[in-house]
């Protein structure tokens, strides 16, 4: 601002000019006072708050308007002026820091950059709301790779459980109705064991479905951290190899929890079978056995959850996978537990405020259709209702399928970014791949300890 004659101190009256700044003569004001509170020339500067912090204003706010506005560097030493270029009382030649040549404390302050976001994250360790948000943009980022991989494997599943299941079912009504009435109890008997061993083929594609649709989503959610935008192809292939270790992995853990609970109501019914006060000591058993079993299923759920991710990222077998979720998940259970969670939660609501509605106007639709007849032609329209209500629950279903298996890789890479700094190694990779270098390996792949286990296509 210009110099204006009819300036005058706060709290006084007339309009006498400023007194002669020794700065316009090049010679350095006196130290600044902080027993006084006073700046270099106490006619004319206002009163400040006692020892401010390095980098903040010399005066409050309410005194921007004062010609003699400066940045305060620190006790005892020169503060130079805030706008240089603007101060009227700013000798010529001082530098543009704001600070005059040879005085002390005089420090540059590098600006704040945010972390680099070549991709769909930006690569520092990752805030609540941003592991909340990331699953939902994986699915919108690259639908192909996700939603597309979900529908065919949920596809291919129904599509296994109808022709298995049905062509049994459909066998094994035939032979009831034409067996003799005195042998229709034993080939009923017969037909509901032969459709339960049928439904043990589709779980079974359904179990290797899921698992390798969770290979599929971790491996898009990992490479869309780095700006890269992989095909269907890409991600099925670089999954294929880990779908072994994925099964495996599986088939421990539900075995593990089957065992637990098959031994948990053996015990049960052999103190039933003892009747009379067993019966009492059998119920209060199995309630707090089932209790006891449900939060040592979620505590090692959770401390166990990245699992997969580090089978399919990392190219380890079970074992060491297993181990490292373990420590990678030392320390964040809660919150691991929490947005896996809240995360389930909000995809469940949602797929039951979507698919509820349906199911009931399915009903309705099914009891306006004629139910007494009985010819194949009245058997179109309900067929055709219930095929709409397979579609749309696949849909939902590969949403949500994909929304949670995202949700588990960027719960991974989080606790590898806070653990082992691999926001530090994922910025250089991304820096050497813009510059052309190639011989800076994946890290997903270096561990910790720079091991690296080799390239995520071979």
């Amino acid at each position: 601002m210009a110099n204006d004659e009819s300036w005058q101190q706060p709290g006084g009256s007339g309009s006498n000019p400023p007194a002669a700044d020794p700065r316009r003569d090049g010679a350095a004001p006196p130290p600044y006072s902080a027993a006084q509170n006073w700046g270099p020339d106490q006619q004319f500067y206002p009163p400040t708050p006692p020892n401010p912090a390095p980098g903040q204003p010399y005066y409050p706010a309410q005194y921007g308007q004062n010609p003699y506005a400066q940045q305060y560097a620190q006790p005892g030493q020169y503060p130079g002026p805030v706008n240089v270029g603007q101060n009227p009382y700013a000798p010529d030649g001082w530098p543009a820091a704001g600070y005059p040549p040879g005085q002390p404390g005089g420090f540059a302050q590098a600006a704040w950059a945010p972390p680099p976001k070549p991709g769909l994250i930006p690569l520092r360790p990752l805030g609540f709301g941003t592991l909340l948000g990331a699953p939902f943009l994986t699915l919108k980022r690259n639908p192909k790779a996700t939603f597309g991989s979900a529908v065919l494997v949920q596809a291919i599943t129904v599509l296994v459980s109808l022709l298995v299941v049905g062509v049994v079912t459909f066998f094994v009504i035939g032979r009831i109705t034409s067996a003799a009435p005195e042998d229709q109890d034993a080939v009923a008997a017969g037909g509901i064991v032969a459709i339960l061993l049928a439904s043990i083929v589709p779980f079974l594609v359904g179990l290797a479905a899921t698992v390798f649709l969770q290979g599929v989503i971790v491996t898009e959610a990992a490479r869309s951290t780095l700006g890269e935008k992989l095909t269907l192809r890409e991600t099925w292939k670089a999954t294929w190899p880990r779908l072994g270790h994925l099964l495996l992995w599986t088939l421990i853990a539900s075995g593990a929890l089957a065992v637990a609970v098959a031994l948990i109501v053996s015990v049960v019914w052999l103190l039933v079978a003892q009747g009379d006060g067993f019966v009492a000591a059998g119920v209060v058993l199995a309630i707090l056995a089932g209790l006891a079993l449900l939060a040592a299923a979620v505590w090692l759920g959770i401390k166990l959850s990245v699992v997969p991710s580090v089978i399919v990222l990392e190219r380890v077998r079970v074992p060491q996978a297993i181990r490292r979720s373990w420590r990678l998940t030392d320390g964040y259970f809660w919150r691991t537990l929490g947005i896996q969670y809240l995360i389930a939660f909000i995809v469940g609501t949602v797929s039951q405020i979507v698919v509820t509605p349906i199911s009931l106007l399915y009903g309705i639709a099914l009891g306006l259709v004629d139910p007494t007849s009985t010819t194949a032609e009245d058997w179109i329209a309900p067929a055709l209702l219930y095929v709409g209500l397979i579609v749309v629950s696949l849909l939902v279903a590969s949403v949500t399928s994909v929304v949670q298996s995202a949700t588990i890789a960027f719960i991974y890479v989080d606790l590898r970014m806070r653990k082992e700094g691999l926001d530090l190694e994922l910025i250089r990779f991304v820096e050497a791949r813009q510059s052309g270098d190639t011989s800076v390996p994946d890290p997903y792949l270096v561990r910790a300890d720079g091991w690296n286990t080799g390239s995520p296509w071979s």
